[in-house]
């Protein structure tokens, strides 16, 4: 327990304290397998679409931002997630907490802001083609990308601040495995209903709102493909977008669920457990829903298997 009104100097994760004995077998080694070939997926793809020219295009291009992200912020809370579940005591400092909640949510944000270039990309390409260089010149995708790092990062700095200047009375344990946003702000007892609306505000200002220009695009999307006379036509069309709405329909649906809501009394474990699965499970699947339904990309992942193969024979 802490003193009435103070500023902890750390906090206790508590995890997944429910299942104590057992956490170790249960979840350490398959989200420590889960979180390595998250790493060696997304790392994968970024790199065959930076150093293979047959993918400097502008879908690939915002395709390994956004696996660089999922990357990062993955990264912010699984490997202390990890080492808690084989610590006895899980502390965080007070400023590392304030460090992983403002790396998760702006890397969450661009994510979501990624999705929606991402769709806009794919609304050009299919309802506009003949201007599709044109629109999405090299300087406009860079800025489109660029934008989405920097606009995130600056937006998470005042919910940042605003959380250090908080006093926390009663406890200093978090009923999460890392420093979520519901779960801190229930330790506190200065008002937070300002930071409750700040936090609201943000959710409707960039996943809601890039969530509506995503869906917005798709309505245009469809409605073009279903122009399309032939069959054929339609399904090979619309398999070029079938990866990315995937990824937007568990991306937004479980955030949504977790996070766009005006109170921090709506926490429970359920959001624990859906946090867990969008933390280490998406992030992993994602290089392989955009790898195994897109016929350039393992063209390509085949002929670098083909070149470290015989580069293997050749030093054998």
């Amino acid at each position: 327990m802490m003193e009435n009104h103070t500023q902890p100097t750390e906090f206790i994760l508590i995890g997944f304290s429910t299942i104590k004995e057992l956490q170790s077998v249960l979840l350490f080694a398959p989200c420590l397998v889960l979180y390595l070939f998250t790493i060696v997926g997304n790392t994968a793809v970024a790199a065959m679409i930076y150093l293979d020219s047959r993918l400097h295009t502008p879908m690939y291009f915002f395709l390994g931002n956004f696996s660089v992200a999922e990357l990062l912020v993955t990264s912010t809370v699984v490997p202390r997630m990890l080492a808690g579940l084989m610590a006895g005591r899980k502390a965080i400092s007070f400023g590392g907490c304030l460090t992983q909640f403002y790396f998760y949510f702006s890397l969450g944000t661009t994510v979501f802001l990624l999705l929606a270039v991402m769709s806009i990309d794919r609304y050009v390409a299919i309802c506009h083609p003949l201007h599709y260089s044109t629109i999405l010149s090299n300087s406009v995708c860079t800025w489109l990308a660029f934008g989405s790092w920097m606009t995130s990062f600056f937006a998470m700095i005042p919910p940042t601040i605003l959380r250090a200047l908080l006093s926390f009375c009663s406890s200093n344990q978090i009923n999460h495995f890392f420093c979520d946003n519901a779960p801190l702000l229930r330790l506190a007892c200065s008002d937070t209903h300002l930071i409750e609306l700040w936090d609201f505000l943000l959710a409707i200002l960039f996943v809601l709102s890039s969530f509506i220009v995503t869906t917005a695009s798709y309505a245009a999307i469809i409605s073009t493909i279903l122009r399309i006379p032939s069959a054929t036509g339609r399904q090979k069309t619309f398999s070029t977008c079938a990866s990315h709405l995937t990824v937007v329909v568990i991306g937004y649906g479980t955030t949504i669920f977790i996070y766009v809501r005006p109170s921090k009394n709506y926490f429970s474990n359920t959001n624990k457990m859906v946090a867990l699965l969008t933390s280490v499970g998406t992030p992993f699947l994602n290089p392989f829903i955009f790898t195994l339904r897109n016929k350039k990309v393992k063209e390509v992942f085949k002929d670098w298997l083909g070149h470290l193969r015989g580069s293997w024979r050749t030093k054998l």
